[in-house]
């Protein structure tokens, strides 16, 4: 299979997305990390971290981290907008699944 964005089922795909920064305990951490180290709040190590472990992300938090704005990361889970394959193979890497877990091609 040739992988393209026109492969790409965009609306899955960010679902796929949201359901991670809604729950996904890897993301939280290293998005925590992300927020915290910086400030001095944060001793480094993630795996033992338990600041703010509710699980679920804001897009803001989540924005920060891939340095874009708040509405971008709604558009990539609303599929209005694709989302880069670098941005992708980050985000893969940032919640510890599997790209191909991640991006859900069309039948």
């Amino acid at each position: 299979m040739t992988v393209s964005r026109r492969t790409i089922d965009w609306e899955r795909t960010g679902k796929v997305l949201a359901l991670l920064r809604a729950d996904n305990l890897q993301l939280r951490r290293r998005v925590c990390h992300f927020h915290n180290y910086d400030k001095g709040n944060c001793a480094g190590d993630c795996k033992e971290c338990t600041l703010d472990m509710d699980l679920s992300i804001s897009r803001k938090e989540l924005a920060d981290v891939f340095n874009v704005s708040e509405s971008v990361i709604s558009n990539w889970e609303n599929a209005k907008t694709p989302v880069p394959a670098e941005d992708l193979l980050f985000y893969s890497d940032l919640a510890d699944v599997d790209f191909f877990d991640i991006v859900i091609f069309s039948p």
